[in-house]
């Protein structure tokens, strides 16, 4: 009897103790969604499993277009990245946000007039006052003074580089001279040398994504697979029968993907994945240049590449996923491109945009829950200086397509002086090979008419400020 009543008295006291114990407070789920938008850097316009590509390893992104709705005939902004970036950021074209170019280094710009306008409103700006926590994870490239850095364009937190590429391992701007070190948290310099960033970045987006009753919005701005191709030894090993430059680049883009399938994973057990919009594309083409080996993705059937606009430079990937919420394993040929996010997010969301005359972007709610056709009827693209008469542009209106200037990095095509004036139509032939100016000479006074006063438009703007 002895033995039991001490037996008793311990259960007892484990009993009494477990039940003074207090059970941490659950977090209620976020009225709202959260978004995460994935921007890849100079991905070819096939390169993903889902996308017909037979060599790669892309199971990460391919279960994130298994899980919602894959477009095929996405275009980015601009085939060049400050302008496509700003762009997505603003629901407008680069011209009419005041991005003509890629943003230039601090010491080629020391009065800091490079950049996308602080007046400009980016999603940071719109989510936020609806209750969101805003981050710019990854690569920014927008602007270096403090106005124009993520904290000055509606961001909370920002990890990464301010430039356009840095090395991922000490994390140094190597260009034209002078190399600096870019690697910042807000705008503090920080210093992680030897750690890759890649795996830096995955932990940041970990540690914004604990969950929390207020939504998250981040952007992460992958800056992969933009050169210096960087990707993990065990992804060079497993394409080592690929020719160079694919097996670097392959390994590269992998690489990115397993660091997507970290947060997909995370985000999975910690129950956020099925209250959580995302959306990922490419900032544009794949890269032709000489630090990317010349070349290395693939664009497929497409001509063009980065800095082209040809569709292999606009044409790119492009998912939105959100369980249970939207469709999911299907695909959509209808033509969006990246200025649309916007207006599609906040849309779903239930959030007023401030701006909404000012946009170019449409919501592709229809498109995407009910496979409506395209709100499209007419997109316009430019780089460069608008007043120079040999900046490329080009101008689609339903499945015409009227390109001035035309390049191809790739070589796919060569163009000749009766080539400036570039007419295709997108619905006989997406690879561009023909030109069709000469016989549809109406068709193309119309679209050189909308471009030119779209312009026009730009230029009065400017010359009003």
């Amino acid at each position: 009897m002895k033995i039991s009543f001490h037996i008793l008295t311990l259960v007892a006291g484990i009993f009494l103790l477990f039940s003074c114990e207090k059970k941490a407070p659950e977090i209620p789920k976020p009225a709202k969604p959260n978004i995460l938008i994935i921007l890849s850097d100079d991905q070819g316009t096939l390169d993903l499993n889902s996308y017909g590509s037979t060599d790669l390893a892309t199971p990460n992104l391919d279960r994130l277009a298994s899980r919602g709705v894959r477009f095929t005939q996405f275009y980015a902004a601009a085939p060049v990245c400050s302008p496509s970036r700003a762009s997505l950021l603003t629901g407008k074209y680069n011209f009419n946000a005041g991005l003509f170019g890629n943003v230039d280094t601090p010491n080629n710009d020391p009065k800091g007039l490079s950049g996308l306008p602080t007046e400009e409103i980016t999603m940071a700006e719109v989510f936020r006052p609806a209750g969101y926590r805003t981050a710019a994870i990854g690569k920014w490239h927008l602007g270096h003074t403090p106005e124009k850095l993520p904290n000055g364009q509606g961001f909370d937190y920002f990890f990464g580089h301010q430039r356009g590429c840095i090395d991922n391992y000490s994390h140094f701007f190597y260009w034209n001279g002078p190399n600096l070190h870019d690697l910042y948290q807000n705008e503090q310099e920080i210093y992680r040398e030897g750690q890759f960033f890649g795996d830096l970045m995955v932990e940041e987006v970990k540690q914004f994504t604990q969950p929390s009753a207020e939504p998250f919005f981040i952007y992460w701005a992958i800056n992969m697979p933009h050169y210096p191709y960087q990707g993990r030894e065990s992804w060079l090993k497993h394409y080592e029968n690929l020719p160079s430059p694919r097996r670097e680049y392959a390994a590269f883009l992998s690489t990115l993907d397993e660091l997507v399938g970290n947060v997909l994973d995370h985000l999975e057990q910690t129950g956020q994945l099925e209250n959580t919009i995302i959306v990922f594309q490419s900032d544009h083409g794949h890269s032709t240049e000489e630090r990317a080996y010349f070349g290395g993705g693939n664009a497929g059937p497409f001509a063009g590449a980065k800095f082209s606009m040809l569709e292999g430079g606009i044409r790119v990937p492009a998912i939105i996923s959100w369980p249970g919420q939207i469709p999911e394993g299907e695909v959509r040929h209808q033509w969006a491109g990246a200025v649309d996010w916007l207006p599609t997010l906040a849309d779903y969301i239930g959030v007023e945009i401030p701006n909404p005359t000012e946009l170019d972007g449409l919501s592709l709610r229809k498109v995407i829950s009910e496979n409506a056709s395209s709100p499209h009827d007419l997109m316009h693209w430019g780089t460069g200086n608008p007043e120079n008469p040999k900046a490329a542009w080009a101008v689609r209106k339903g499945p015409w397509k009227l390109l001035g200037n035309p390049t191809d990095p790739t070589k796919k095509l060569t163009f000749g002086e009766a080539d400036q004036l570039y007419l295709v139509n997108l619905q006989q032939d997406s690879t561009e090979v023909k030109n069709l100016a000469t016989e549809n000479s109406e068709v193309v006074s119309e679209l050189l008419k909308l471009h030119m006063d779209w312009i026009e438009e730009i230029l009065n703007r400017k010359s009003s400020k």
